[in-house]
């Protein structure tokens, strides 16, 4: 069931992540500037990453911060995999190949497991 729940908050962070996107491509002054969409973003996943990873922490599971930010940041990489670049990279005129080799992808998908990971070490030193 642990890895379930992982597993799901991998999709919610995906989810906000994804939402994030396509709400800054409707605003008017960012939305031709992908640099400044992914500036938002990145700070954005921050957060994202944490409230996921309350979310899976509720049920008092026992899985390091880093193991949890990897399966999510898996999950998230899975689901542009088989959803992001099909459904909306390739009708845009990109492909899986400048999908994933762009920067900004690594760097979410690093600053997701990151945070998560230190998020936890700082929950377990301070007790809370």
């Amino acid at each position: 069931m642990k890895y379930i729940r992982a597993i799901f908050s991998g999709i919610l962070v995906w989810v906000a992540v994804s939402i994030s996107f396509y709400l800054l491509e409707q605003i008017l002054f960012v939305k031709n500037a992908f640099f400044w969409q992914s500036f938002m973003v990145t700070i954005w996943i921050v957060f994202f990453a944490i409230g996921a990873a309350k979310f899976y922490y509720l049920k008092n599971y026992k899985m390091s911060g880093l193991k949890l930010g990897i399966i999510m940041s898996v999950t998230a990489l899975f689901l542009d995999v088989i959803i992001t670049v099909p459904f909306v990279e390739i009708p845009n005129g990109r492909s899986y190949e400048s999908f994933f080799t762009s920067p900004i992808l690594w760097i979410l998908a690093f600053l997701n497991a990151f945070s998560v990971f230190i998020w936890k070490k700082y929950e377990n030193k301070s007790g809370v």
